[in-house]
């Protein structure tokens, strides 16, 4: 089965105007004008007057399900299909939370081998915000060898429910992940969770000064409180990269204004990228400060922020969508992810001229169409 997309303004996320793109097993193998339409079993797609961008990529999303600290109950259901379809999530890295004993990371690659089979491109971070690390082998770096999906380490840092290790035991840490990773033929990565205590970035900065590659450390959560945010800014011009939660809460009004802040402070725009913490719990509190119930943090912030950024900051469509495609795959090395290039992986968000999600082809099989979603889970219909 091929999908052809006739005559969209192509954002790859750089501008291509208007073209049509062909896309076979997977792949995007044409783009061009007038390619033909008498190909066969080929779906054609007539997206005049609309925009094409690259597939939604979201790389810290909680798919698996994330809470627990109010107890057993508490425990945030796993992610379906359709919630990423909705918002037109393409591909994931799932991550694991505070719970170390309920949520096993077997059960994390579990459902990130599902969310594969459904039809989306899905990675993981082994462990979570324990310390020592919570592993599938005997040490992160065979997790990272053994496992094609693996990328790297979850951990806690400057949090409450964090194990607080020492800044030597995070660069033994490191180390292991660097090695595993060239042994594995990836980058390898320490996924972090910032909390609000500080001296997590310190700790960070001196594990640079002392000659440590910092492409390593990748911080998330980087825009919650303005002191990690102003410590977030100061690392990423110094050439790291930091991701923004456009879920739960912020220390600016919203998300967008958080991005918007880092350009302004003279941060790399390709070293900013954004993503939901979708289905990680989120507490309800009184006015006495007292929690009185939980939510389930939505998956859709990706989507709302990036609408916000073109339509309210005035950014440009091409930038504003890399924070969500394209500087995810080149930031976590996965060739042809987030990008509409020859080779690429087939994945595409169509959009109207109101900014309205109408198509998502995700490794080149329609999943919306017409803003109706016509593939779901196995466990939806």
């Amino acid at each position: 089965m091929a999908v052809l997309v006739k005559n969209a303004r192509v954002f790859a996320p750089k501008d291509l105007g208007v073209q049509d793109v062909l896309m076979v097993a997977e792949q995007v193998v044409a783009i061009g004008k007038d390619l033909p339409e008498n190909l066969p079993d080929t779906e054609v797609i007539d997206a005049k007057g609309q925009i094409m961008t690259p597939g939604f990529f979201d790389q810290h999303i909680h798919v698996t399900g994330g809470g627990g600290e109010g107890g057993p109950v508490t425990r945030t259901p796993e992610i379906m299909l359709s919630e990423l379809i909705e918002c037109g999530t393409t591909s994931v890295v799932g991550v694991s939370g505070t719970d170390f004993t309920t949520r096993s990371i077997p059960n994390l690659l579990a459902k990130v081998r599902a969310l594969q089979s459904e039809g989306v491109s899905a990675w993981m971070h082994t462990s979570n915000y324990h310390f020592p690390p919570t592993t599938m082998s005997k040490s992160v770096a065979d997790d990272l060898f053994l496992v094609p999906e693996c990328l790297g380490v979850k951990i806690a840092l400057g949090d409450h429910r964090s194990s607080f290790p020492t800044t030597q035991e995070v660069l033994h840490l490191l180390t292991d992940i660097r090695v595993g990773g060239m042994l594995a033929g990836k980058i390898g990565f320490l996924h972090i969770h910032n909390g609000n205590v500080p001296g997590a970035f310190e700790m960070y900065k001196e594990i640079v000064d002392r000659g440590f590659p910092i492409k390593h450390i990748r911080p998330t959560h980087c825009g919650r409180v303005q002191h990690v945010f102003d410590s977030a800014v100061e690392f990423a011009k110094a050439g790291g990269w930091i991701d923004i939660t456009t879920g739960a809460s912020c220390a600016f009004d919203n998300p967008s204004i958080a991005v918007m802040a880092a350009l302004d402070a003279g941060v790399d725009p390709t070293h900013i990228t954004l993503s939901t913490d979708g289905h990680g719990s989120v507490p309800r509190f009184n006015e006495k400060g007292e929690m009185v119930g939980l939510g389930v943090g939505g998956v859709a912030g990706n989507l709302i922020e990036v609408k916000r950024l073109i339509a309210e900051y005035k950014l440009p469509i091409e930038l504003a969508i890399s924070f969500i495609s394209s500087n995810v795959g080149a930031a976590l090395g996965l060739k042809g992810q987030g990008v509409i290039e020859v080779g690429g992986c087939a994945n595409a968000c169509l959009f109207n001229d109101a900014m309205e999600l109408t198509h998502v082809i995700s490794r080149n099989k329609v999943m919306m169409r017409n803003g109706e979603i016509v593939q779901k889970g196995t466990f939806e219909y």
